[in-house]
């Protein structure tokens, strides 16, 4: 018998499905326990009663296959209860099954505690259940779907991945699968219904059914239901672009009502209809309009259609109504009237539903999704009835724009989300790969079962693939949102790679897979552009590159030691990704050095117009790769999506390269400088040369650049007229090796305390003076900046969780959430759940010991998550105080800014895709020196990435300084 601690830590080692049977599995050659299946033996048989629900035998049999793929040989399945082997596996649904009930009835199956549980399963060993057989594990249902998950979790305790077909995981072989005996209860869930969303499906997930299924069909669906049922996934929106599930394969509500998925449409197709079906029959009904102020007979009729024909299957109705091809609804004249004729609307589909169903409507599940300018008529006072599920959808972006109140949080049909990792829609779209890291999904989905949205989350995930991770991660949160906290979400990861990847490479796997999704995260790859990331300011467009080249380079040295059958898993989920986005982040880095280079005369202007098509190529064949080489090209047309060049909301019909620029090389011999923190290059530019400030406490570089104008340069000298003045050669960023980077450093000890000025000369063909100034702190400067962030010179960025103290009130605090957003970690203040505190000298805060070299006005940069106004009357505020002064309060969501930050407002677009909103404050020291940050809370839910702080003009980049090592 498994013991408990036993058992507990090997639920713990195994992520967020893990459960019971994972840490009773055994693969020990004469492990004691059930013997699933051992060398030289036939697999245990699987029972299910011939009477049991549909889907049961389905998982069955897929449970028989799995046995085979680890062990080499396919387990029976069975359905008669005589003449049975001495070892069996006995699957069931309490109620449905008659073998399952006698031995429940009999008390040989203990199922106390399962009925009327919704999704629940109990696994358990069972002595001499039946004549002649010798040993018995039985897997029993609540419901079907208890049972089917039952079948799958112990599919997935022997090694199967969720993610086999899917991902081309291979299945690692088993000589002897043991299931350490006893009872194993698992369930329910804490989400009752864990959705995906098909959409945004063209040319990617459209164009691969087409190929290899003839569409999307029920062929298609069964791939897909099966591996709904894997992961737990029990709700469906399909896809709809194109395509009408019901009518494209009359066969798919039938599969989808055995395999135990519930089926909806999405939030703008009432229902059970497809848009489809109304774009391509409109003229059938009524006056042809999707308008029921003015076809109403019409539209109720196509209504009445949809629900007849889906009968009594398993499904939540979505209800309401938007405009024509997911727009608004038309307006009737005033928002008060609109209000009314939905109310007409969502009257008469409820009538019509009892009508067509033969029940009240109360009784059927059914959802009404506040999509877009849907909030507004439920903010207007739209009367709902209690039953129906109230589904927030977020702001397209993954941040959430709504949760339920207090006084909301009782009705009966309880709330929803509807989340995106992908979109095709405003603010802009986002189709192409993985930009969803899991500590923001966290975040956000943490709040919302913190506040009682839990019926119902769905994910719009586009095509499906590339978000395999994502998608995992957000339905088994929704499983057990407590089997994880954001201190575990690593942990989660890395517990995922071993399922896939096996443990000897699975932390360097997760680091892969959670570094590449934070940097698209930086910047959605499809709103990358040539002035994204600053080529002049603090080395921040290098840097990036320099991020990505690392993953590469680790990513490829995975690559190199995985065996052959791991390949086309890896290049799928890990190295294409890595891959592809580090190539992409080149692209527009070579390109805006080519525009830049093109404005200083550089001869390398050349070199990077080549580089920009030698990387435009270079998608493309990573792309071909993922479609048509890897898994023999299984995946093709999965990679189709456009993602470069976007020039509006929507994608380019096809990539664009961008624009790149040749030059008329200059004389013979000559040559030009550029200097850090300056686009502006010398012989040229009017004014003379001056490099960035340097400092004592911050220890930053600078540098100088050097490049050839024309098709040669003769040799130059660099030289300071300072003996503190260090220089050293380098190649500078870019592809020309002419081009080169002289950096610029101060050997402190040499130079005396203050302020000192050095001249450093290029000489060539001509000759060019840049001046530098350096400052050395003094003894005093020196013991007070020690331990503290901040410099003599120039903006510097605090880390979120750079604090000295941080001090808890009334149990709230700020906890760090790592790995969140632009640095190792973010704060944010728990629990979710607290009231605000109106008054910032009582409240929970962060203290930061910052050194400032001035007196006076000091800009101070809030950098927090773009967190919306979750909960109607809490406008995001949070004060700031220097010392001992009165705090500073500041919220996003005022009557004047409220606006423009909130869904699609003057700021919103800038920043969702920045994944980062400032907010900004002013201190006054009244003295130079040392001095104390403080940070308090006043709203939950916000989330705080970094503090900027600066005396004058900020210089334009990303990310603003980077974090500094402290004095």
């Amino acid at each position: 018998m498994l013991n408990r601690r036993e058992m507990l830590a090997a639920m713990a080692a195994s992520g967020l499905y893990a459960g019971p049977v994972f840490a009773a599995t055994r693969f020990t050659p004469g492990a004691d326990g059930f013997v699933l299946a051992s060398r030289g033996q036939a697999p245990a048989a699987i029972l299910v009663d011939p009477q049991d629900l549909p889907g049961v035998a389905r998982a069955a049999r897929d449970l028989a296959q799995d046995i085979g793929r680890v062990c080499g040989k396919d387990a029976v399945v069975l359905h008669q209860g005589d003449r049975l082997p001495a070892r069996i596996v006995l699957i069931g649904t309490l109620g449905h099954s008659p073998l399952i009930d006698k031995l429940a009835a009999g008390g040989r199956l203990d199922v106390s505690g399962l009925a009327g549980q919704w999704e629940s399963w109990i696994t358990q060993t069972v002595p001499h259940p039946f004549p002649g057989v010798d040993e018995a594990l039985v897997i029993v249902g609540s419901d079907r779907r208890g049972a089917i998950y039952g079948a799958y979790d112990l599919s997935r305790s022997i090694g199967i991945s969720p993610w086999y077909w899917w991902a081309d995981v291979p299945v690692s072989r088993r000589d002897h699968i043991a299931i350490v005996r006893g009872r194993h209860v698992q369930g329910p869930p804490a989400v009752r219904y864990r959705g995906i969303f098909l959409n945004d499906e063209a040319p990617c997930l459209s164009g691969w059914t087409a190929e290899k299924f003839g569409g999307m069909n029920a062929q298609f669906y069964g791939r897909l239901f099966e591996l709904m049922s894997r992961l737990r996934i029990n709700y469906l929106w399909p896809a709809m672009w194109n395509n009408a599930f019901a009518v494209d394969d009359p066969a798919n509500a039938a599969l989808a009502d055995e395999c135990g998925i519930v089926m909806g449409t999405s939030h703008h197709e009432p229902m059970m209809r497809a848009h489809k079906e109304w774009t391509d029959n409109h003229q059938l009904y009524g006056n042809g309009a999707w308008n029921y102020a003015t076809n109403r007979e019409g539209v109720r009729r196509f209504f009445r259609e949809g629900i007849e024909r889906n009968g009594n299957k398993e499904a939540i109705i979505t209800i309401g109504m938007r405009g024509d091809g997911d727009t608004a609804l038309e307006s009737t004249g005033s928002l008060a009237s609109d209000v009314r004729l939905l109310e007409t609307i969502i009257t008469d589909q409820r009538r019509i539903i009892a009508e067509c169903l033969g029940r009240p409507a109360e009784t059927v599940p059914q959802v009404w999704v506040l999509f877009t300018e849907v909030y507004k008529y439920y903010n207007a006072g739209l009367k709902l009835p209690d039953d129906v599920t109230l589904m927030f959808a977020d702001d397209n972006v993954g941040n959430l724009r709504r949760l339920p109140l207090p006084s909301e949080r009782d009705r009966k049909g309880g709330f929803g989300i509807y989340f995106h990792m992908d979109m095709h829609g405003g603010p802009f779209s986002y189709q192409w790969i993985n930009s969803n890291p899991l500590p923001k999904i966290w975040e956000q989905m943490n709040l919302a079962h913190e506040y009682g949205a839990n019926r119902i989350w769905i994910a719009n995930v586009g095509d499906l693939k590339p978000l395999e991770l994502p998608i995992e991660f957000f339905t088994a949160m929704a499983w057990d949102p407590k089997a994880v906290d954001k201190d575990r979400i690593a942990k989660w990861t890395r517990d995922w790679a071993a399922t896939q990847f096996g443990q000897p490479h699975a932390q360097e796997i997760a680091i892969l897979l959670s570094r590449y999704a934070k940097y698209n995260a930086w910047r959605k790859p499809e709103q990358l552009s040539l002035d994204t990331y600053s080529l002049e300011n603090y080395g921040e467009a290098e840097r990036v590159c320099a991020a990505w080249d690392e993953l590469v380079v680790r990513a490829q040295a995975v690559d190199a030691q995985l065996v052959p059958d791991q390949r086309d898993a890896f290049y799928q989920l890990v190295l294409y990704p890595v891959l592809a986005c580090a190539n992409l982040n080149h692209l527009y880095a070579a390109a805006a050095r080519n525009r830049r280079f093109a404005q200083q005369a550089r001869a390398s202007t050349m070199a990077e117009a080549a580089e920009v098509r030698r990387l435009f190529r270079r998608d493309r064949e990573l792309r071909d790769h993922y479609n048509l080489q890897m898994a023999g090209g299984k995946w093709n047309h999965m990679m189709d999506q456009s993602h470069i060049g976007y020039f509006d909301w929507y994608p380019p019909e096809t990539d664009i390269m961008p624009a790149v620029s040749e030059i008329e090389l200059g004389p013979d011999e000559s040559f030009g400088i550029g200097v850090d923190g300056s686009s502006h290059s010398w012989p040229g530019y009017y004014l003379p040369p001056s490099l960035p400030t340097l400092d004592s406490l911050s220890r930053r570089k600078t540098y100088i650049e050097v490049f050839p104008r024309g098709a040669t340069m003769a040799p130059v000298t660099v030289r300071a007229d300072q003996p503190w003045v260090i220089i050293r050669e380098d190649q500078a960023f870019g592809v020309s090796p002419h081009d080169r980077r002289y950096w610029i450093d101060v050997d402190w000890q040499s130079m005396a305390p203050g302020m000192s000025e050095a001249t450093i000369t290029v000489k060539g063909s001509a000759t060019v003076k840049a001046r530098l100034t350096a400052i050395r702190a003094t003894a005093q400067q020196e013991r007070e900046a020690k331990g503290a962030w901040g410099g003599l010179a120039g903006a510097f960025c605090v880390p979120a969780t750079g604090f000295a103290r941080s001090v808890e009130a009334r149990g709230v605090r700020w906890e760090p959430i790592p790995d969140y957003g632009q640095g190792p970690a973010a704060m944010s203040v728990f629990p979710v759940t607290a009231e605000p505190f109106l008054d910032p000298a009582t409240a929970p805060r962060l203290e930061y010991e910052i050194f400032l070299a001035e007196a006076g006005s000091h800009h101070v940069d809030l950098v927090t998550s773009p967190t919306l106004e979750v909960y109607p009357g809490r406008h995001l505020a949070v004060a700031i105080g220097l010392d001992d002064t009165a705090p500073v309060t500041q919220a996003v969501f005022t009557p004047e800014a409220g606006a423009a930050q909130d869904f699609l407002g003057s700021r919103h677009a800038a920043n969702t895709a920045a994944n980062a909103r400032r907010m900004p404050f002013t201190i006054k020291p009244d003295r130079p020196g040392r001095h104390v940050l403080k940070l308090f809370m006043h709203d939950p839910t916000i989330v705080v990435q970094n503090i900027i702080i600066y005396r004058s003009d900020l210089p334009q980049s990303y990310f603003g300084p980077p974090p500094m090592e402290r004095g």
